[in-house]
């Protein structure tokens, strides 16, 4: 780098970078600014696929002027980009948290103010290493080991307010890891006492408090642990357009989806292919007044005279089949399948960039399939050339 900003020769004091410089350009890169990016790969892939549909004076569009000028497909679903972070038990998660209280207040305490709070650590780590090498785990144990974790971590958090109350202090990260353990303390204390097990916003990463339990209901995986997405495929590109930590209902953002594609496209599309979640009261009403249509059966009970197109409901399930392998292949992939990025901003970031990524494979795809047909035409050529 110092030979491409022309400097006359290798200089150890002053470097034209630092090691965090890919770190401060990533965050250049907001997942705004990748939405534009990858909107415009989509545009920029769009008008060249209309110029050659137009010298081939082929459309393959969709678009139906018989229904009040709409055109266009758009498939839509959402899917949980699971967080790199250890399945969260009770017992696991006030161990991790009182040990990271005792090095807080282990950074608190100075030799000079004489003796060091009592923790009882090595007899904590005991109880939690006899309850971990226990082979089966009853409900009994279980309470007991959760409710001496939290007499531990009580009695830390304790003498971390007695050494802050003395005018001792912290830095701003080790404040907001002490917020998340006096949560992870009112949230865990709150199911103890009432014998429950759940709780709003319940934490269940001390380094990522941010995230939260999605309930997906998938076989094996019903509940997963990271951040819930929507994404919408139109033509076969993907679009980013939901992003959230917290569990949401993805049936509330349909009408927003819709109102993106008629922003771009200038018309609303033909039809939506979804999950049997999207059709809502609400989003068949929406779709209704616009003309569009909503794939999937009826609500309520199947009229007696109600004759259904299975024809037409199957090609709509096996056409809206193109979302899910644009799951599959973007957590397979493009890094969206373990999302081992710490903070938030930066896990959105890599969300982002896995949709991005997404749609430039599916150009290299075509840019191969193009070079493998000028290659299956020149070869033969190029055989003849040699036998003449």
């Amino acid at each position: 780098m110092q030979y491409f900003c022309g400097y006359p020769g290798y200089e150890d004091e002053k470097l034209p970078f630092d090691p965090s410089l890919m770190v401060y350009f990533r965050k250049r890169l907001t997942p705004e600014v990748l939405g534009e990016i990858n909107e415009m790969i989509v545009r920029d892939a769009k008008a060249r696929q209309a110029k050659e549909a137009k010298a081939e004076d082929h459309d393959d569009s969709d678009h139906d002027p018989g229904q009040g000028g709409n055109g266009g497909t758009m498939i839509v679903d959402a899917t949980c980009a699971p967080s790199n972070i250890r399945y969260p038990q009770d017992v696991s998660l006030l161990n991790e948290a009182r040990e990271n209280a005792e090095k807080l207040l282990d950074i608190l305490h100075d030799p000079a103010d004489g003796k060091k709070p009592r923790t009882y650590r090595k007899r904590a780590r005991k109880d939690y290493l006899k309850y971990v090498r226990c082979r089966k785990h009853t409900a009994k144990m279980t309470r007991k080991a959760i409710g001496r974790q939290l007499s531990y971590l009580k009695r830390d958090l304790e003498a971390i307010d007695g050494k802050l109350l003395l005018g001792k202090s912290l830095t701003d990260r080790q404040m907001e890891r002490l917020n998340t353990l006096r949560s992870i303390y009112q949230q865990q204390k709150y199911m103890y006492d009432n014998r429950t097990h759940s709780v709003p916003d319940r934490i269940v990463s001390v380094s990522q408090p941010f995230v939260r339990p999605i309930v997906r209901g998938k076989a094996g995986k019903p509940v997963e642990f990271g951040a819930k997405l929507d994404i919408s495929v139109v033509d076969g590109w993907t679009r980013l357009e939901c992003c959230s930590f917290k569990a949401y209902n993805e049936a509330g953002n349909l009408r927003t989806m819709v109102e993106r594609f008629r922003e771009r496209e200038g018309h609303y599309p033909s039809r939506i292919l979804a999950d049997k979640i999207y059709r809502n009261r609400e989003n068949l009403s929406y779709c209704k007044e616009r003309g569009i249509r909503l794939s999937g059966p009826a609500l309520g009970r199947p009229r007696k005279d109600e004759i259904r197109d299975k024809a037409q409901d199957y090609l709509d399930e096996c056409e809206r089949v193109e979302v899910e392998r644009r799951f599959s292949l973007a957590k397979r992939k493009c890094g969206m399948g373990l999302v081992a990025a710490k903070l938030q901003e930066t896990a959105a970031h890599v969300i982002a960039m896995s949709v991005l990524v997404l749609n430039l494979r599916k150009i290299q795809c075509v840019l191969l399939q193009v070079f493998a047909a000028l290659l299956a035409v020149w070869m033969p050529q190029r055989k003849l050339e040699i036998v003449q």
